[in-house]
């Protein structure tokens, strides 16, 4: 739902997905898939549609069902090789610089469907900060929407589940943090389709204060 007043939500640790939350990375989203899609012979608006926030394997799963599991890890790998050599139009989405800034000494986690190499070129390339904590592809068996990343981000901070506030802009990363227990915060037009618990249009519009332990985030 879109915000016109100030929501203040109450959290004791926040949990950030990556691509179309914190960095821009569509442009190059967009190359690579719609190329994988031609290749394949689907149709790549279609593609678009499915890819955003899941793990490459397992976009590709839903795209083609009856192929080989060993193949989309394959291609996959290949795919993840491309992203990383490819930095072209990845930006910061507004505000993400000053969020993560106002996040020392909050609990927070990096949980992105990206692997290490390719989460730390684009946070690089976008001029964002890595958080110390980060759950990576490489750190779970299963894509989002499964919630084994926001779980896995929880538990590392030290945070029962129904304590953590995710942020997220595809409808993959919004289910899993809402069969985590967790509550959402929809980022950047996306997000409004799959119905977060509030939506902000970037995180200029999000403010984070904490003291004794609570951390209250004002949205809107």
């Amino acid at each position: 739902m879109p915000m016109t007043a100030t929501t203040v939500l109450t959290a004791r640790a926040l949990l950030l997905d990556m691509d179309g939350t914190l960095v821009n990375s569509d442009a190059v989203v967009e190359r690579i898939w719609r190329r994988w899609a031609e290749r394949h012979g689907l149709d790549g608006d279609e593609v678009m549609k499915v890819v955003h926030g899941r793990q490459g394997y397992a976009s590709m799963a839903v795209l083609l069902p009856n192929r080989p599991i060993e193949q989309n890890h394959a291609d996959n790998a290949r795919m993840l090789a491309e992203e990383t050599a490819d930095m072209d139009g990845v930006v910061p989405v507004p505000g993400a610089a000053e969020f993560l800034a106002s996040l020392r000494g909050v609990p927070h986690a990096l949980v992105t469907s990206a692997d290490v190499a390719l989460s730390t070129a684009r946070m690089a390339a976008a001029g964002l900060d890595l958080p110390d904590v980060r759950v990576t592809a490489e750190s779970v068996g299963a894509s989002k929407p499964d919630p084994e990343g926001f779980l896995k981000g929880a538990a590392e901070l030290g945070v029962a589940p129904a304590d953590c506030l995710v942020f997220e802009d595809s409808g993959a990363g919004i289910a899993a943090g809402r069969a985590a227990g967790m509550r959402v915060v929809g980022v950047g037009p996306r997000a409004g389709f799959h119905r977060p618990d509030v939506q902000v249009a970037d995180l200029t519009r999000v403010r984070v204060e904490a003291a004794a332990g609570v951390v209250r985030v004002h949205v809107g």
